[in-house]
């Protein structure tokens, strides 16, 4: 089964992604522009990732005591997708870039992430790059930036420590001035600082892929008394490359004092190494002085700002890859249940009657139909918060705004719902194969494997949650939330008129409801303690409720143009959405609004 025609729906038919060219940035491309580069895109996904999907879980990555070694087909992908020039798709025409539409790139690279999401493309290589475009010095852009959108380097962010994952205030990477003591003059490519620490869980952080990594690390700059400031207004962002550079961007021939301290070996997503970094721990020593060479990005104590320019774009990209590891197990199963004989109809008392198929039986299908709610739902929520991204570029001033608030508002659903649901997908299409999807005969358990980190990916759960409701939906008085609402308001309106959807719209103007007393409740006594206590519940209940929305929209777009089998299978997964997921927002919701404490009050010895 292929992608390509959900693709082509949601983009074409629902989120009229041809109509961007009618904006002035993408006024040279067109329908057919954009077909070339999702056929290009899926043609190397189909030939140079697909059929290495599984030598790559099962060749991890290993250190010769020199150097990572990764399999050539790694190599061979890589090349092919840095070739293509999506990892600065989006780009100006005068950096070499396409001015391609975001909805349009988040599209092509599905198809990466569903062929091996293992293998990677270039989320954080563009994510570096494009943070550096908006807050680096006009060098960092030309000498960093640039080599990472063309593929000569690539880019990695540094954030996490062994002592300190998600709390980043307890960082304790520290970055001290090199040469004349304030680090303002003392190299063209940036305030140059000297590093120390440890940093856990990088991803790419070491390999031979590309001739040189930027490292974006997260680190503080001591007081005079020599002690780091507390807290997270104290830290900074520098860049740290793997080998030094002039300003030229050449190699300069010697290694910058960064070492790989050991590989971390995981449940999924073996093909990417994941790294224990040492920055200054003197393995490189640069001009025989301590420490690694850093260039210190926008201003001190700004580190954490610049750096969710990053994050936030990389929370949407694991809630893609998530999205698209789902629909791979969705296809996988759909394709065994068609094809795997199991059993016979109830009510058969013929034991000699010929086997049906599994597809045939009742449960398999309702097995079938959640995979297609969750994976179908939660892509069509990726590619409409990158539609939102390009609003925000490059729409009117009142638009971008809105578009901008909007984004703060979903990032977090667009993360966190499908690292759940899809998950939750990737389970079912197991159940489907029974026996054999626990082996590793068949793809769908490496595809749930490969999707449990997406809950911990660039924010655990439970950090999305406490983002949601403790920042998102009280920022500048809960407009966010306004927007959200007026828009699925019009939703409602349109689906109220049509009485297939309109027990549907009813439906989920009450969700709303819901939700907006929920948020309420959630801080009426106004203690963050009482108010964030369920803040994982609350996501949930938002989480489903968008979806529902999505899907209500979605269906809107079908009935308007589709008459086929396949409009008729996205409505069926509307209505099971509606049937079977939304009326689950009550019980989370209920302990939102009582403000329910049995967890938060649990005693440690009561466990």
């Amino acid at each position: 089964m292929s992608l390509r025609p959900t693709l082509d729906f949601l983009l074409y038919d629902w989120l009229q992604a041809s109509r961007l060219n009618e904006r002035e940035r993408f006024a040279d491309h067109s329908r057919e522009t954009f077909d070339a580069v999702l056929d290009t895109c899926e043609r190397i996904a189909r030939d140079k990732y697909a059929p290495f999907n599984r030598l790559v879980d099962t060749q991890e990555p290993r250190f010769d005591g020199e150097k990572v070694i990764l399999p050539q087909a790694t190599h061979d992908a890589h090349k092919a997708y840095a070739e293509s020039g999506m990892l600065s798709a989006a780009q100006d025409y005068d950096i070499g870039g396409m001015q391609l539409p975001y909805t349009v790139e988040a599209a092509a690279n599905a198809f990466f992430a569903m062929a091996s999401v293992s293998i990677g493309s270039g989320m954080l290589t563009t994510g570096n790059a494009n943070l550096l475009m908006v807050h680096g010095t006009p060098m960092q852009k030309q000498v960093f930036a640039l080599n990472e959108f063309s593929g000569r380097w690539s880019g990695t962010m540094c954030l996490s420590e062994p002592q300190a994952g998600s709390s980043l205030g307890d960082v304790a990477t520290r970055a001290v001035a090199d040469g004349d003591g304030d680090g303002s003059a003392a190299d063209p490519l940036g305030p140059r600082y000297r590093l120390t620490g440890n940093k856990m869980w990088i991803s790419s952080g070491e390999h031979e892929l590309t001739e040189n990594i930027v490292h974006l690390v997260l680190a503080k700059i001591p007081h005079a008394d020599g002690k780091l400031p507390a807290g997270t207004r104290g830290i900074s962002l520098f860049i740290v490359p793997k080998k030094l550079v002039d300003a030229q961007g050449q190699l300069t021939g010697a290694r910058n004092d960064v070492a790989l301290a050991g590989l971390n070996h995981k449940l999924g997503w073996r093909g990417t190494t994941n790294t224990l970094l040492n920055f200054g721990e003197g393995k490189y020593p640069v001009d025989g002085a301590a420490g690694a060479v850093g260039y210190l990005v926008g201003q001190p104590g700004d580190g954490l700002r610049c750096m969710f320019h990053m994050m936030n774009e990389a929370r949407i990209g694991v809630g893609l890859a998530a999205t698209l590891l789902g629909l791979a197990g969705y296809y996988a199963s759909l394709d065994y249940a068609r094809t795997r004989l199991q059993g016979r109809p109830l009510g058969a008392k013929d034991p000699a009657q010929p086997q049906v198929r599994l597809i045939e039986h009742a449960d398999v299908k309702r097995m079938l139909l959640a995979q297609k709610a969750y994976g179908e739902g939660a892509l069509a929520l990726a590619l409409y918060c990158a539609r939102l991204v390009d609003e925000q570029h490059t729409g009117s001033p009142e638009a971008a705004d809105e578009a901008r608030l909007l984004l703060e508002v979903l990032t977090p659903i667009a993360k966190s719902w499908p690292s759940e649901w899809c998950l939750e997908a990737n389970s079912l299409a197991i159940q489907i194969h029974g026996g054999y999807g626990y082996t590793r005969d068949f793809p769908v358990e490496q595809y749930w494997r490969d999707n449990r980190l997406n809950m911990i990916h660039e924010g655990a759960h439970g950090i999305q949650a406490m983002d949601l409701l403790g920042r998102k939906v009280l920022m500048e008085n809960g407009r966010g939330l306004q927007l959200l609402g007026a828009r699925m308001g019009e939703t409602i309106r349109q689906a109220a008129t049509r009485p297939d959807l309109a027990p549907h719209a009813l439906a989920l103007g009450q969700a709303l409801q819901q939700v907006s007393l929920a948020t309420q409740a959630a801080w009426a006594s106004g203690k963050p303690t009482e108010a964030l206590a369920n803040a994982v519940p609350y996501m949930q209940a938002f989480g489903h409720t968008v979806l529902a929305w999505i899907w209500l929209d979605v269906a809107l777009a079908s009935l308007a143009r589709e008459t086929s089998a396949a409009a008729a299978g996205r409505r069926a997964a509307m209505r099971y959405f509606f049937h079977y997921e939304l009326p689950k927002i009550g019980a989370w919701l209920s302990v939102v609004q009582t403000r329910d404490m049995t967890c938060a009050d649990m005693g440690e010895d009561q466990f």
